[in-house]
């Protein structure tokens, strides 16, 4: 898969599937300052299409991206930043929450994880959501350039651990020097055709028939 154009559509505060969100969805979510925005840039090879902050917690709402016309990214507030207010905190849980139980579009979700840290516990509880919502997900371990490549097994067994993941189902990644891009663009493309294929087979062998 390659990516030809990106841009921003618009922010929510509250999800709504009205014009011009229709198209099949891929959720980014994962802890304040785990590179969500980053991440997004770097997979779309545009450095300033999802704005970063060194700052936790600087996206509050639900901002939505077109690419190559076809999908739609997803980039939900991050979770688990402690230098807000419990009022604030449940806002961003019940915009999350909203979206989840309302999105008839989302196909699949990057769960993304420090791959320097073992998962925190809000890390472990949205994986579990994620399983108890029948959600599929792939989990990305983020800032990979920040260990060396030999070391990512030793980094990447406690992740399985917690989430429950095999380690060749873990994709690390660094928006840094781009590892990891092309197969998390391989994994997309997987996820977005593989209905449309599954869908195009059943309609030969019915022709056969």
């Amino acid at each position: 898969m390659e990516i030809k154009q990106a841009s921003f559509v618009t922010s929510l505060a509250q999800y709504h599937e009205n014009p011009p969100i229709q198209l099949a969805q891929l959720a980014v979510v994962g802890k304040s300052n785990v590179g969500k925005s980053s991440l997004i840039n770097s997979l779309c090879n545009r450095k300033k299409l999802c704005k970063t902050s060194a700052t936790p917690g600087k996206t509050r709402l639900i901002n939505v991206f077109l690419i190559n016309e076809e999908f739609h990214l997803i980039d939900l507030p991050g979770y688990g930043f402690a230098k807000v207010d419990k009022a604030e905190k449940k806002r961003w849980g019940d915009m999350m929450d909203g979206y989840f139980q309302e999105s008839t579009l989302l196909m699949h979700v990057l769960h993304l994880v420090d791959i320097r840290h073992e998962p925190t516990q809000d890390d472990i509880a949205m994986n579990r959501y994620f399983r108890q919502m029948g959600i599929p997900f792939t989990v990305v371990a983020t800032k990979a350039d920040k260990i060396s490549r030999g070391a990512q097994m030793k980094h990447i067994a406690p992740i399985c651990r917690a989430l429950m993941v095999q380690p060749w189902e873990i994709i690390a990644y660094s928006s840094e020097n781009a590892f990891g891009r092309d197969k998390l663009l391989s994994a997309i493309e997987n996820v977005l055709y593989a209905e449309e294929e599954d869908y195009a087979e059943e309609a030969e062998e019915q022709e056969e028939v």
